[in-house]
């Protein structure tokens, strides 16, 4: 909460800026709507916000200060962040951007690339957060906003300090630079800033060195917003854990546990950093759930508007809630296993760095499921919008067109959702009982002309059997059938042009299949760990990285096995044997 407030302030200093000329700012009318909107800002009361912020954004408008007017519309996108409507934060960001670039103010364009940065930030994609932060310096360079360019280098410094300590330390370099130059109030919290950074790298010299100089400010009446943290970090560098500790948790708010387990770190107390970082990964994962549940809320409630579209979304709803329970039940489970079983310090650091990882790997699934199920349901949603349009043209071939692209969306979710599940169900379970007596030949070549409508246009698929007419196999069919059918997908996901085929052949034990493609190919030093869960060698394709994990899953419990033919060249060539 305090760090979406913080963005308030931010915005209130530039219409400051631009507006401390203004006339209008001191009559009685004005104050009077400010303080209004400013009082139901901070008490998070929407019943009075809205109202009162659109009598402030008419006034604005009649006094033509677009500055100070689209601030508010900012004011309203982070109202929305206070209250985790993330997704309605979104949308209003978007349209800020569209409104800007349609009426040319490309001075206060930062504005609306700022409060993207914010959103993707609080979604966890540090990436997109940080490209959109970089926007906004290049833009304040442009307008000459160079005064208040060090707070954006230290929202980039925040999204990169974990991942990337040299580019934070570069970017607290260029901050502290232009400060000194245009604004010499910031320089002291930038400088503390950077302390705090020693203490997280263990360069416990050059935190003291910082801390000294924090001191000698404070003494010459300098503040920071850094020194509550900085206290605590310097008595844990004197070993007063304790103290360190009631320091941290004294007016820290929701990152009390995050100083506190890198303060019991520093202290060897292994025990009280696990209890701490599962009090912060508990917090961090109610909001995550919160804002989740919101934006699906969200799509939810506009769908409603579209029949068709109506119990689809509900039921892919239902299956995301039940796949975060799961997983928030495993994570829970392991806790308490954790907690009950590990007493000694070695094992309770032990236990402690595997929750780490497996909270990493959550908040991958997270980051992955948020963007690879958002975007083909906002396809859906646009298309659905505009069919829904009474003044769109009777044209078939758009509204077939448009129908087309909804199913190939539709297919995308599903298929998804598929994955998840199969992956959870095979994941554990040992060898497949093989009782299905399939003729293969028929098999695949059904499956391969279903797939052959996915393909791209250019792009053909074929079979090609050495096996005799008549030839059986027994296995489990549902499972050969998914596993060639996301090989073929995989295939037609990486082909753009050329030709995907599906070979199958068998000597006196095994039967050999294979499934080529003319695609962009795999590296061979990446030919095992495309196996691995969540890995995508290209970030722009659709997927969350889970097919060629369940195609080995599968392979295994058919009693085969799948693998990359590294001699392969001009696209990938997949092999899968299972025995006769």
């Amino acid at each position: 909460m305090k760090r979406i407030l913080f963005i308030t302030l931010l915005l209130a200093g530039f219409a400051t800026l631009r507006a401390a000329n203004s006339d209008y700012k001191n009559k009685p009318e004005y104050l009077a709507l400010r303080d209004s909107m400013r009082n139901a800002f901070n008490e998070g009361d929407s019943t009075r916000f809205f109202p009162a912020l659109k009598r402030l954004e008419d006034y604005l408008l009649e006094q033509n200060d677009l500055h100070a007017y689209y601030t508010q519309r900012c004011n309203e996108i982070v109202f929305n962040m206070n209250r985790q409507r993330i997704l309605e934060a979104y949308k209003l960001s978007r349209q800020l951007s569209q409104e800007l670039r349609d009426k040319q103010l490309d001075k206060e364009m930062y504005m609306a690339h700022n409060m993207l940065g914010h959103i993707n930030r609080y979604c966890g994609n540090k990436e997109a957060a940080k490209r959109n932060f970089r926007d906004v310096i290049a833009m304040m360079e442009k307008a000459g906003y160079y005064e208040s360019m060090p707070p954006i280098y230290m929202n980039i410094v925040n999204v990169s300090i974990d991942d990337d300590p040299e580019e934070a330390a570069e970017l607290l370099d260029k901050a502290a630079d232009i400060a000194a130059k245009y604004s010499p109030d910031r320089v002291f919290d930038i400088e503390t800033r950077r302390t705090l950074s020693y203490f997280n790298s263990g360069d416990t010299v050059k935190f003291m060195e910082g801390y000294r100089a924090y001191r000698q400010g404070v003494a010459e009446g300098k503040t920071s917003v850094h020194g509550r943290t900085l206290e605590a970090y310097y008595e844990a560098v004197r070993g007063n854990i304790d103290k360190a500790i009631s320091i941290a948790r004294e007016n820290q708010g929701d990152d009390a546990n995050d100083i506190a387990t890198k303060i019991y770190e520093i202290g060897g107390r292994w025990k009280d950093a696990y209890e701490s970082l599962r009090k912060q990964t508990e917090a961090s994962d109610s909001v995550n759930n919160v804002v989740l549940a919101n934006s699906m809320q969200g799509i939810r409630d506009e769908l409603r508007l579209y029949d068709i579209e109506r119990a689809n979304a509900k039921s892919r709803q239902v299956t995301l809630t039940v796949i975060i329970v799961l997983l928030l039940l495993l994570i829970m489970a392991m806790c308490y296993i954790i907690f009950s079983r590990r007493r000694h310090m070695a094992e309770l650091k032990e236990a402690y760095e595997r929750v780490l990882e497996v909270d990493k790997l959550k908040s991958k699934f997270i980051q992955n499921m948020s963007h690879e199920v958002r975007t083909p349901l906002n396809v859906i949603l646009g298309f659905a919008q505009v069919m829904a349009n009474p003044e769109l043209s009777d044209d078939p071939e758009k509204r077939k067109e448009m129908a087309n692209m909804m199913l190939k969306n539709t297919h995308l979710v599903t298929n998804q959702i598929d994955e998840m599940l199969e992956l959870s169900v095979n994941e554990a379970s040992g060898l497949a009982l093989r009782d299905d007596n399939v003729e293969v030949n028929p098999l695949f070549e059904s499956i391969v002309h279903d797939k052959q409508s996915h393909a791209p246009a250019g792009v053909a698929l074929h079979f090609n059997s050495s096996l005799p007419p008549g030839f059986r196999l027994m296995t489990q069919k549902r499972m050969l059938q998914r596993m060639i059918s996301e090989l073929l997908e995989n295939a037609v996901k990486n082909t753009s042009k050329g030709t995907i085929t599906l070979a199958a052949g068998a000597d006196a034990k095994l039967i050999t299949i294979t499934v080529e493609d003319t695609g962009s190919g795999i590296p061979k030093a990446e030919a095992e760990r495309i196996f691995e869960r969540f890995v995508k060698l290209d970030s722009f394709k659709a997927g969350l990285g889970l097919g060629l994990p369940l195609c080995r899953i599968i392979a295994t419990r058919l009693g085969g096995s799948i693998s990359l033919d590294p001699t392969y060249t001009g696209g990938a060539r997949f092999v899968i044997t299972l025995p006769l």
